[in-house]
This record gives structure tokens, sequence and C-alpha cells, in this order.
């Protein structure tokens, strides 16, 4: 398979950095448990992440052509090495803090130098959606197994236990393999610096150029409004899980990891449909599936919050713990398809500015989506936090339709 090594180290990357960002719902509520700060208060630690995401693309994208994408990606993972290396000497809410902006910028060279480098590999629409969507899986399977990983380490009986930091040796132990592996690896980086290309390719400007246009306009919204949904989502399930339908901490996290999979597995089969499907039909299916299963499952929920059975394992918890995070399946291929869409579109020479755009507007979502979803969750409860996730799924349907109206005016006139 041509480029299959690459292909591998990348995958790997996004593993790794996956199991680290999306940690974020499980260090919620062990900060809680440990440290006693509130839902608001915890809920700062999606911001820590995702605010130095947004900074630290919006800037490696401007200069990422100059520093090459292979330097930055091993730079960022040997910089994020060292960092899970040092986190259990001292464990803390503020270590917490420092841990997830040194993630968040690693994770920011590293999702707009991955994002440029596919540019690379792929150059036909299809291809290139089919391999984000792949990728996109691998990113969902860090996050499943990193469920199992930290919940390995929590102790159920004592909420002061902070054992569970010993988990970044782990994950210290990831990036060493993963650096090796990208760095014995060749990239040819010589299409990127294209002349004919990179005369538009230029940097913060051109950033801000891409992001006035109308398409790219619609899109990042669309991407914004996406990922407040999944990360409002994602980052409090476990939280979801422990506080609405009474699950043990571990149970919680575990349980938890059924939106990675069902996420995963529906980056997979998108892969294969949307080779063969228009991807708006795709998507446009997936939305209403979402919508329907909001409905449907969240009355479950509030069924078992009421029934008081004590719960000790998988056998005892609640239907509504295992409906509800199959809402993965169905939001699973709408960023990675909406991402090759407009990426798919544009020279290789100008993928490192339209990636940064893609990791800012992600990464303001992300934090949008916990900070509200916090706050909902301290004040109405997490029943009415998750209901009110059909108010951006609706709007998120408005954006892809919009999308795919200016996308095939733009195929008509090239014609």
């Amino acid at each position: 398979m041509k480029h299959f090594r690459l292909k591998l180290s990348l995958f790997l990357n996004y593993f790794l950095f996956a199991s680290l960002l999306n940690s974020v719902g499980t260090v919620i509520l062990q900060v809680q448990r440990n440290f006693g700060v509130t839902s608001t208060a915890a809920s700062v630690l999606e911001a820590c992440k995702d605010l130095s995401i947004a900074v630290a693309s919006f800037f490696v994208a401007a200069w990422l052509l100059r520093i090459g994408y292979k330097r930055a990606m091993l730079g960022a993972l040997a910089f994020i090495g060292v960092v899970c290396a040092l986190v259990p000497s001292a464990p803390s809410f503020m270590a917490t803090q420092l841990l997830f902006v040194a993630t968040g910028v690693c994770f920011g060279v590293m999702k707009v130098s991955v994002f440029s480098t596919l540019g690379l590999i792929a150059r036909e629409q299809h291809e290139h959606t089919s391999l984000m969507s792949f990728l996109e899986s691998c990113f969902m399977l860090g996050i499943l197994s990193a469920y199992f990983l930290f919940s390995a380490f929590v102790d159920d009986v004592s909420p002061a236990s902070t054992d569970w930091f010993r988990v970044y040796y782990v994950l210290a132990g990831i990036a060493a393999v993963a650096f090796l592996m990208l760095w014995s690896v060749p990239l040819d980086e010589t299409e990127a610096h294209n002349p004919a290309d990179a005369a538009s390719a230029g940097g913060i400007g051109d950033m801000l150029r891409l992001a006035l246009t109308p398409l790219v306009l619609v899109f990042v919204v669309g991407v914004f409004i996406y990922v407040l949904t999944e990360q409002a989502i994602m980052s409090w399930l476990p939280t979801f899980n422990n506080h609405v339908l009474h699950l043990p901490p571990t149970l919680s996290i575990q349980m938890a990891s059924i939106l990675a999979a069902s996420t995963a597995l529906g980056r997979f089969a998108a892969g294969w449909a949307l080779r063969r499907l228009p991807w708006l039909a795709v998507l446009g299916v997936c939305l209403v599936a979402a919508a329907v299963l909001v409905i449907l499952a969240l009355p479950l929920a509030a069924a078992a919050s009421a029934r008081g059975v004590p719960i000790t394992g998988w056998r005892d918890a609640p239907l509504g713990a295992f409906v509800f995070p199959i809402i993965g399946l169905f939001l699973a291929p709408i960023y990675p398809t909406l991402n090759s869409v407009v990426l798919s579109a544009l020279p290789p020479a100008r993928h490192g500015a339209m990636s940064g755009l893609i990791v800012v507007f992600s990464a303001l979502g992300g934090t949008a989506g916990s900070l509200i979803t916090g706050r909902l969750f301290q004040h109405y409860g997490g029943q009415t936090a998750f209901y009110l996730s059909l108010i951006p799924l609706t709007a998120l349907a408005v954006c892809l339709a919009v999308i795919w109206r200016m996308q095939r005016g733009r195929t008509a006139g090239q014609h």
C-alpha cells in the first residue's frame, strides 16, 4: 500500500493525542472528586486545551511551510512526551490545567501538520475524504482506549486518591514510540512548496483571506457548531453517568467509551459510504438520526435516575447508559467530511492555512461547548444540558445545506 508507513505513523500520532485531549471528561470528573472543584471550575480544563490549540494552530499555520511538516510533528511529540513524564510528580488541579495547555499547543501543531500532509498523499476528493474518515476513526479509537486506560488507575473507594496520575507515564511511553516511528519515515514535502501555488499562500494573511470567502466562512461556522455539540457531549458524559445515572466513577468513565466506540464505527462506515453516496445525503440522514436519538434516549435516563437501584457493574447499568452514547455513530461522519470537502478544493500549498482555520474554529467550538454545558449542568441538570443539543444540531443542518449549494455552484461555474 502506497505511503503505508507514513499513514501508520500519522494514525499513531492521532491516537496519542486523542487519548490525551479527550481524557478531559475523565479528568473533569476526577478533579471534582480529588480537589473539590465545582462543575463550572472544572469546565475550565476544556478551555485550557482548546484555546491553546487555537492560538498554537493560528501561528503555526502561518509558518508551517518554513518549519516543515515532519519537523513540526516531531517537535510536538517530543514536548508532550516530556510533559507527560513530569506531571505525575506534582498531582494537582493546577497540574491538570498546565497539562491541557501543553497538550493543546502540541495538538495544534500536530493537527495542522497532519491535515497538510494528507494533501500530499491523497489528491482525489474521494480518496481524501476516505482517508480523513479513517484518520478520525483512529482518533476515536484513541479516545476509546483512554477511557479504559484511565479507569484502570482510578480508585472508586478513595475519592482523594491521585494514583490515576500515573497513567501519564504510559502516555509518555507512547509518545516516545510515536516519535521514533515518525523519525524513521521519509516525507517528501516538495509539492507543498510549489511556487505556482505558494504565491497565494501568505501565512496569516492567507488565513484571513480564506476566512472571508463565502464557502469557507459558512464552513468554519459549521465546524464550530459541530465541535461545540460533540465536545459538550463527550466531555460531560462521564459526569452525566455519575451525577444523573448514579453510576460509580470507574463505571461512569468506562461506559462513556460507548460514545467513542460508536463514533469510531461511524467514521469507518463513513469511509466506505462516502465513496459511493453524495456527502449531503449521508450527513443529512445522520443528523436526523442523532436528533431522534436525543429525543428517545434521554427519557430513559430520567427513568433510570428515578429508579434508585444501586449499580455496581455493566450488567446493572440502565438502558439509557447504553443508548444515548450511540449518538456518536451518527455524529461521526460530519467533521471529517466537512474538512475533506474544503481541503480537497484547495492546492496543497494552501492546506496549512486552511488547516489552521479548521483547528482554530474547532478549538473555539470545543471551549464554548464545554463551558456552556458545565454551567447548564450546575444550574439546570445534566438532562436539560443534553436536551439542548438539539439547537446546534438544527443549525448544523442549515450550514450543511448552504455548503452543498455553494459547492455545486462553484463546480458548475468551473465547467
